[in-house]
């Protein structure tokens, strides 16, 4: 279970995550990280939260947002949110790491989600994008459809593919959680 001060870090895009304050601590109102994104880093695809909202407070360096098909370059001070349903992206363009804090509403499974894909990257079974391979996606999207989408793709055309892929994914040994080889690190051990 994800405490306040873990770390998990996402070694293929670059995205490293300490926990604020988590689901627990909220009674599932949010989720409150600090994000650190390495020089050329970026978020795994282009996405949207049918039901979540987000607000990035940006504290360090330059991100470049798409947000709702518009380019936005946020800086120090900066605050960027994101509707529920808004497709949106980011990236370091700076040639510094650059640090945000990020508020999600309702927290929903968010946590878990984001545990499983920085884990599954750590332990290698990733692509260069961040992506692990179709089938176990499939399981993971398909358990995580009301928290994650693609913007390009009907949410129909979607829940078909979940409905043909997620079983074979499944019958495969993949699960829609992962749990990485590596625990998060704490920032007080003895808690």
């Amino acid at each position: 279970m994800i405490r306040a001060g873990d770390t998990i870090e996402n070694p293929v895009t670059g995205e490293r995550v300490t926990f604020l304050k988590t689901s627990a601590q909220t009674g599932g109102e949010f989720v409150l990280i600090d994000t650190t994104v390495a020089p050329n880093g970026f978020v795994a695809a282009e996405h949207l939260h049918p039901y979540q909202s987000e607000r990035f407070e940006i504290l360090e360096g330059e991100v470049e947002f798409k947000v709702g098909g518009k380019l936005v370059t946020a800086g120090a001070g900066d605050v960027v949110v994101v509707e529920p349903g808004t497709a949106h992206r980011f990236r370091n363009v700076g040639e510094g790491e650059v640090r945000f804090r990020c508020e999600v509403r309702p927290a929903l499974n968010f946590e878990t989600f984001l545990v499983t894909m920085f884990g599954l990257a750590a332990d290698g079974k990733t692509g260069k994008k961040g992506l692990p391979n179709p089938f176990r996606l499939a399981v993971i999207m398909a358990e995580h459809f009301d928290l994650v989408r693609l913007p390009s793709v009907p949410a129909w055309v979607q829940r078909t593919g979940l409905a043909l892929g997620a079983p074979v994914g499944r019958l495969l040994g993949y699960e829609p959680t992962y749990h990485s080889r590596t625990e998060p690190e704490r920032l007080d051990p003895a808690a």
